[in-house]
């Protein structure tokens, strides 16, 4: 005890800087000393400001006013500590020499040396065979000296350096010369040589490194890998740290069949707007002969007042371009239309709102297989709503649209017989649809009656003298229409206790009914510009139409609508177990609004509908949904499928699709050629990722269109998990990019914690389309400044 007494007593006595104490509490100031809930940094403060604490064994001080301290020796500030055996500390100077298990702490870096000199003033110093660790960073390494040039530049000689800080990291780099500049995150190494499992894999005169997360510029990993439609790929991005809130990305991409495609993307953020830009351009294909391109503008703007503005504008060279150029990924390939959008939108957040925008299509037609019906341009579609809820218990909205339809024009190569030929008429279409609605709310119960007016206004554009429109010979160019819509919708809840697999459960029985009405009103001289029939799905059968999208054809209807659905939920959680639905319709007139493409319905009641889930243990579950014919009890639409998921890495799906729709296409104006028969779509999918032993992991997916007799998309891959931090992974992919042609391609990865990724990055792939997928290699969890508090 009187040893401890002796040092603070000393350390009292010697210090003439500022001594932190806590003082009385004002009468108003609410209190005195208190607590702080979490470590905080406090960044500008004057370092001839802040009190140094000094503690050691045995403290002395010479004659020149050094103070001198031994066993367990510290020197403390609120912004660093210096620790070692002995420490030699000249105040008025803020030199410190420690010699013996030296250690200097700062911001959460830590640099450890038998022998350093550190100036806490200057924040300069040397350290001689230095280990350092960057706490809120990540790395980790070991040199022959250390200058400390500055607080967040330091600079080491003969330095070995990894992202990895546990034992025996799988990599590292090596280097004669290494600079660390910590503010931009961003280690510089003359004559640097990549290691990999004690082997050279990577060499450079000068080489830049992250030292974490945070974004740098500079050349980012070479990508690589090969498809049948490219050849060997290379692409080396360099990313420019423009700004805090805006950057761009180059990645010139060599393909060996085609030549040198250059892209760039850039980005931009801001409190009230937010921009992408991304392009790619190739002056000749070597498979082509021609130049071929891309480009996408994304943008958002809060503008202020409820105003807010949209644009998304992208287009493509020609109809099979990513056809062409998308190596890896099924998505891509499967593009057949590019919307382009500009809107403006605008709200007083309650009851009004409107836009403005125009909506434009590129169609990409696939000359191997059937010729796409192009949808309308939109230019423009201006719209308008008024809602109030609750007003005297009343629902009342109102919503009004005006859109000018412009038939698109093909203009390619694909189908020569239709480029440049008018294939549809242009018009202009007002729609008002006011509705009043009373809902009647109760514990368990609802009752809600609804009534509308739906008013329409067309002026067609027939081109009736254009070769190939002479079939809309005679048809007026103004018309109009108008329609009330009345339904009822009502349901019920009732509860009881219950038990699921021996497990306490509430079980829910949940009837609606849903009675419309929509008298007949003769729709076969209005054109279709944006509408088709409507998926019959349980969503659909409690909706006003049977047709989707515009409202160019509104379906007569006297019908009602009955539907039953039955849960099971955990007594303790509410999770959801178990879940049966059952809908169908009964109508009470027949069918007389059709598109043209479409046959009507003939008789009362419709395919009925089943639906199914099951969470039957928290690692399997089921689903099924299905639509099946009244009279011959055939399928008519049916989806199924069950997951396993036993553990971590491990989980297995396997789903079925079947779809049966003579109306699955509208072709109200014979775009289509003659003869066009639509197909049934039957598809079985398999995926899954299993470990195979403790570090190799089996990854894959096959789909299979039984409609078609040909596998459509098939992955498969295998991963490894390595200690040190570094995994690798080996993939293939074979898909469809055509009703012809596949592509098949094959991508290698080496992933090297805290350094980044060697080669075409698979998993975005393998996320999307693997259910259930996870990267072997856990996320690195944030690390910050206080990783190693000292």
């Amino acid at each position: 005890m009187a040893h401890w007494i002796g040092r603070i007593i000393f350390l009292g006595l010697c210090l003439s800087a500022p001594v932190l104490a806590a003082q009385p509490a004002a009468p108003d100031a609410g209190g005195g000393m208190r607590m702080v809930g979490s470590l905080r940094l406090h960044p500008g403060l004057k370092d001839d400001a802040l009190p140094s604490f000094l503690i050691g064994d045995d403290i002395k001080r010479d004659a020149d006013g050094r103070v001198i301290l031994q066993g367990n020796a510290q020197v403390r500030r609120l912004d660093a500590v210096i620790k070692g055996d002995r420490i030699d500390y000249l105040q008025s100077t803020g030199e410190a020499d420690v010699r013996g298990n030296g250690l200097i702490v700062r911001d959460g870096n830590i640099v450890r040396g038998p022998h350093l000199r550190y100036n806490v003033n200057t924040e300069q110093g040397l350290v001689e065979q230095p280990r350092f660790w960057l706490g809120g960073k990540g790395g980790a390494g070991r040199a022959e000296e250390a200058d400390i040039i500055s607080r967040q530049h330091m600079r080491l000689k003969d330095m070995r350096y990894s992202g990895w800080t546990g034992p025996d990291p799988a990599w590292y780099i090596d280097s004669s010369r290494v600079d660390l500049y910590l503010d931009e995150n961003e280690g510089v190494a003359r004559n640097g040589v990549l290691y990999f499992k004690g082997a050279p894999i990577l060499y450079s005169p000068y080489l830049t490194f992250p030292l974490g997360k945070d974004r740098k510029s500079g050349f980012l990993l070479p990508t690589y890998g090969t498809s049948s439609n490219g050849g060997i790929e290379l692409t080396t991005p360099y990313y420019l740290n423009l700004a805090p809130d805006y950057d761009a990305t180059l990645f010139p991409r060599y393909l060996s069949k085609r030549g040198l495609l250059l892209g760039t993307e850039f980005r931009h953020l801001s409190a009230d707007s937010h921009s992408e830009l991304f392009g790619t351009y190739i002056m000749r294909d070597q498979q082509t002969g021609d130049k071929r391109w891309m480009y996408s503008v994304q943008h958002t703007h809060t503008l202020g007042k409820g105003f807010s503005a949209y644009l998304d504008a992208r287009k493509v060279s020609d109809d099979n371009y990513f056809r062409d150029f998308s190596s890896f990924g099924l998505t891509d390939a499967a593009i057949t239309y590019m919307p382009s959008q500009a809107l403006l939108s605008w709200s007083d957040s309650r009851y009004l709102s409107g836009s403005l925008q125009f909506y434009r299509y590129q169609t990409l037609q696939d000359s191997t297989g059937s010729f796409l019906a192009p949808p309308y341009d939109m230019l423009p579609q201006l719209t308008f709503t008024a809602q109030r809820y609750g007003w005297h218990g009343l629902d009342v909205v109102s919503e009004n649209t005006a859109t000018r339809f412009i038939a698109p024009i093909y203009h390619g190569d694909a189908f020569p017989d239709r480029s440049g030929k008018r294939l549809m008429p242009n018009g202009t279409r007002l729609t008002s649809y006011t509705s009043i609605a009373r809902p009647f709310v109760l514990p368990g119960a609802y009752l809600t009656p609804k009534v509308g007016l739906h008013m329409s206004q067309y002026e067609t554009e027939w081109f009736a003298s254009t070769p190939g429109m002479e079939q809309f010979a005679g048809r007026p160019t103004s018309q109009s229409r108008v329609l009330p819509i009345t339904s009822v919708d009502a349901g019920l809840t009732f509860e009881r206790n219950a038990s699921l697999f021996g497990n306490a459960a509430i079980q829910t029985l949940e009837p609606r009914l849903y009675y419309l009405y929509v008298p007949y009103r003769d729709q076969s001289n209005l054109p279709v510009f944006d509408t088709g029939l409507a998926t019959f799905n349980y969503q659909q059968a409690f909706d006003e139409n049977i047709f989707s999208g515009g409202w160019d054809r509104i379906s007569n209807a006297n019908q009602l609508t009955a539907g039953l659905t039955s849960r099971w939920l955990d007594a303790d959680t509410g999770f959801e177990r178990l879940s049966l639905s059952f809908a169908q319709r009964f109508y009470f007139d027949k069918q007389k609004v059709t598109l043209s493409s479409e046959t009507p319905r003939n008789g009362t009641q419709s395919d009925y509908l089943v639906g199914a889930k099951a969470a039957l243990t928290d690692q399997f579950s089921v689903y099924f949904d299905g639509q099946f014919d009244y009279d011959t009890q055939r399928r008519n639409r049916l989806s199924s499928g069950v997951r396993w998921t036993p553990k971590r890495l491990a989980t297995v799906s396997l789903s079925y699709r079947y779809e049966r729709d003579v109306n699955s296409y509208a072709d109200p104006y014979g775009v289509l050629p003659a003869g066009t028969v639509p197909e049934s779509r039957e598809q079985v999918s398999l995926s899954g990722q299993w470990p195979l032993s403790r570090r190799w992991y089996g990854v894959g997916r096959y789909d299979y269109s039984l409609a078609e007799k040909r596998s459509t998309q098939s992955i498969m891959g295998l991963e490894y998990r390595g200690d040190g931090g570094w995994a690798a992974r080996v993939v293939m992919q074979r898909y469809a990019v055509s009703a012809q042609k596949t592509n098949t391609a094959m991508f290698l990865q080496l992933e090297l914690t805290g350094l980044g990724s060697l080669g075409t990055d698979p998993m975005s792939l393998l996320t999307d389309r693997v259910i259930g997928y996870r990267p072997v290699t856990p996320p690195t969890p944030e690390k910050t400044v206080f990783e190693r508090y000292e």
